[in-house]
Order: structure tokens, then sequence, then C-alpha cells
């Protein structure tokens, strides 16, 4: 008997593995960091983990045998280091991670991966540029999850971190995780005073308790489950979308030729 969610590695078997021509490898990929006073720590992974599992159920709706990998609970976390339990991996030890991962999947003959991010901090295409010349077989690609939809549809003020998106997103999954709103600080954030950072031509990391006042960066006061839900649902539909394209695409027939002479 084929376990209720094929496409979820953790709760997939070898006999079940042997039995699917598996496609596509996405790998969740979080962090583990403070998110205001009312979201968990483990907010972006848990974000990451859901919505890869509801793309890879819609996928395998229509016939694209994906496998959403073990998420990766650890991000680039390097401005907030003095939070206490918020925990830094290095770009370059992700690098070496993602290599070995890659590695693994090229091995067995599993030529696409689709890191799906949830972190800001985290940021993987100079990585996969370096794989392009390594690993020349494979097809690496990157997706931040919130970008998959238009978030000001769903949101009043969507928020960088721990906003009105992340709070509904997890009002939805995990409820029983979120602290009454009450609770939350205002997620006002401080301005760098130097006019080209401000301008947005000139950027540096968030030094992340002098940049927040409550590690928050968005008001979450207008959060509700649904507004979470019907964001999620949009976003694992378009990522379900790009799964099924990439799940058929000859890795060797990717680009449309041009006839314009």
């Amino acid at each position: 008997m084929m376990p209720p969610r094929p496409y979820i590695l953790s709760e997939t078997n070898w006999k079940t593995v042997k039995e699917n021509r598996y496609k596509i490898a996405v790998l969740p990929w979080g962090a583990t960091e403070a998110h205001n006073y009312h979201l968990p720590y483990a907010t972006d992974t848990i974000l990451a983990e859901h919505v890869a599992a509801e793309a890879a159920r819609l996928a395998w709706e229509q016939e694209a045998k994906v496998m959403v990998l073990p998420a990766m609970a650890f991000g680039v976390n390097t401005g907030q280091l003095d939070i206490a339990f918020t925990i830094n991996l290095n770009p370059a030890t992700q690098a070496l991670v993602l290599r070995d991962i890659v590695d693994s999947l090229s091995g067995q003959n599993i030529k696409k991966l689709v890191i799906l991010n949830a972190h800001g901090g985290n940021d993987f295409r100079q990585m996969i540029r370096e794989l392009q010349g390594t690993c020349p077989d494979m097809f690496v690609s990157t997706v931040n999850w919130w970008r998959t939809a238009k978030d000001t549809d769903f949101f009043e003020e969507p928020g960088d971190h721990a906003g009105e998106l992340e709070t509904s997103a997890v009002m939805h999954i995990a409820p029983d995780l979120v602290l009454p709103l009450s609770e939350a600080g205002l997620g006002k954030s401080n301005k760098i005073k130097l006019k080209a950072h401000q301008e947005g031509w000139a950027w540096t990391p968030r030094a992340w308790t002098k940049a927040t006042n409550d590690t928050g960066v968005g008001n979450p006061a207008r959060s509700t489950p649904e507004k979470g839900e019907r964001f999620l649902a949009a976003t694992a539909a378009n990522i379900a979308r790009y799964l099924v394209e990439l799940a058929h695409a000859d890795l060797n027939n990717l680009y449309e030729q041009n006839q314009s002479i």
C-alpha cells in the first residue's frame, strides 16, 4: 500500500520509491530565528514545509512525480546572532550542504532540484551558479514562496518579517503556536541613516536588534487565518504549476529558438 503522502520523503518507504519514477526533488529551506513576540522561532521552516507539501500534492494530482525532502531548519542569520537561540548557517556552509545534496541526487539520476525558500536572509543564486559549472547535468532552481503570488492582493500591510503575511499564514497552518495578537509588538523598523541605503542603491545586512524594536518588521494587527489560507492556496497552486511544467521539461531543450532575423 502506498503511503498517504508518497511525495513526502520523511513519510515514504523504499518500496514506494522503487515503484515510482520521481522527476523532481523539492528542498524546503527555512531558518530558526525570533519572529516578534507572537510567532515561533520555526516560522520560516513551518511555512516552507507546508507550501512544499501542498504544491507537491497538487503536482501529484496532475501526474507529476515530485518528492519533498526533509526541510533545512537553519538559514543565514548573521545579523541576529545577539538574539538568543537564533541559529546562523553561513552562506559558505549552506553551499557545502547544498553541494552534497546535489551530488547525492545526481548520482541517483534525479536531475531536477527546486529549493523552496522561506527566509529572506537565504540567497541561493550564487551557489547555484557555482553548481552550474561543476554539475552541468543538474537543473537547480530557487523559489521564494512568498513571491509566487501578489501579497497586496491578500493583505493590507504584508510586512517583511512576522507581519500580516507571515502571521496570517502561521495562524492557518499552526494556530496553536501563535500567541494572541495583543502580545505582539508593532513590528516597526528603524531605517538606516545613510541616504544611499534609503534610496535603495546601496545595501548592507541589517543589524536586527538596531533595525527593529521587537524583531518584527510589519504590523501583524490585521492578520487572520482566512487571509493566510487564501494566500497559501494561491502560492501553492502557482508553485505546483511550475513543478508540473518542470517535471515534463526536457533539460536538453529548455530554450525557445528565436526565429527572427
